[in-house]
């Protein structure tokens, strides 16, 4: 009988791949605990970041704009001249 067909030896090594399967799904079942309790503790404080347009192909196209204060003042001036 050969060394990999020895029965002895396939219960050993079945045994062992159980015992890492549970470990590794414990370990699993840690981690994702983990990063739901960070997840709570975080998650309300965190504000998602609203973007400022969207893309076509390369080019983003902006759908609201913020005037600065020169660009303002600019506009302030040109609504003074029109009236």
């Amino acid at each position: 009988m050969s060394k990999k067909n020895d029965l002895a030896r396939r219960k050993r090594q079945h045994e062992f791949e159980l015992q890492r399967e549970k470990k590794d799904k414990e370990l699993k079942e840690k981690k994702l605990q983990a990063k739901k309790n960070k997840m709570k503790v975080d998650g309300g404080a965190k504000k998602k970041k609203g973007s400022s347009g969207f893309q076509v192909g390369k080019k983003k196209v902006k759908t609201k704009t913020k005037l600065t204060s020169l660009a303002k003042a600019k506009a302030a001036q040109a609504m003074e001249l029109d009236q």
